[in-house]
């Protein structure tokens, strides 16, 4: 997720840069679909549920990916929760050993325990939150990530480069009815992303071919 001393694009500078991606997509250029049936969960995360307690929490980020695609390397591990459990999940943590390393420009604290890898909790208060943490999606190690649609959502907010190049991917092979959901959740809390989205849908189709092929869609 965007920390405080990384580039971004605005909103409007994250379209203009999808319409040249659009002018220069070529056709079949995507890995092939074996490729995104592997799903694995080789990085550490720590035992969260042990710490958190009834906390609700899930996976963002790098991490999240691999509940839906090829586990990807990255740095940390971020989470997301709801603001108002931002004492009780700091609290929790220093209690188990960890210091903070500081605040997130974007809401939230970044924890860390010994030489762990850094814990970035991002906080936020949107009105689909709560039903997002009570029914999110499981990694292959089990862990709660937040549900395709919402994790869309806050990747098309934070419109760097990295997570509009994830959102493509989560979006390739995705069936038509769950694009159909994504779509509804981002018309329904943030309408201005909807050409991004579709953008970013077409970029898909071009690149690892349409959803609507006979390729099985992995979950």
């Amino acid at each position: 997720m965007r920390k405080p001393d990384d580039p971004e694009l605005t909103p409007r500078l994250a379209t203009r840069f999808l319409r040249l991606a659009l002018r220069r997509a070529a056709r079949g250029t995507g890995s092939q679909v074996a490729l995104y049936t592997r799903r694995t969960a080789m990085q550490p995360v720590p035992d969260l549920d042990a710490i958190l307690g009834t906390l609700p929490w899930a996976l963002i980020g790098g991490l999240a990916l691999r509940a839906y695609l090829p586990e990807r390397a990255t740095l940390d591990v971020d989470i997301l929760i709801h603001e108002r459990d931002a004492p009780a999940a700091q609290k929790a943590l220093l209690d188990a050993g960890y210091r903070c390393m500081g605040a997130l420009s974007i809401g939230g604290f970044t924890m860390q325990r010994n030489d762990d890898a850094l814990l970035d909790v991002l906080t936020r208060s949107d009105p689909w939150l709560d039903e997002a943490l009570r029914n999110p999606s499981r990694d292959p190690a089990g862990l709660p990530v937040l549900g395709r649609p919402f994790l869309i959502l806050i990747k098309l907010q934070a419109g760097r480069t990295q997570d509009l190049a994830d959102i493509q991917r989560l979006l390739a092979f995705t069936p038509p009815v769950e694009r159909q959901t994504v779509r509804e959740v981002v018309e329904r809390y943030d309408p201005e992303l909807l050409e991004d989205l579709d953008a970013l849908i077409t970029l898909a189709d071009l690149e690892f071919g349409s959803s609507h092929d006979d390729a099985a869609s992995p979950t």
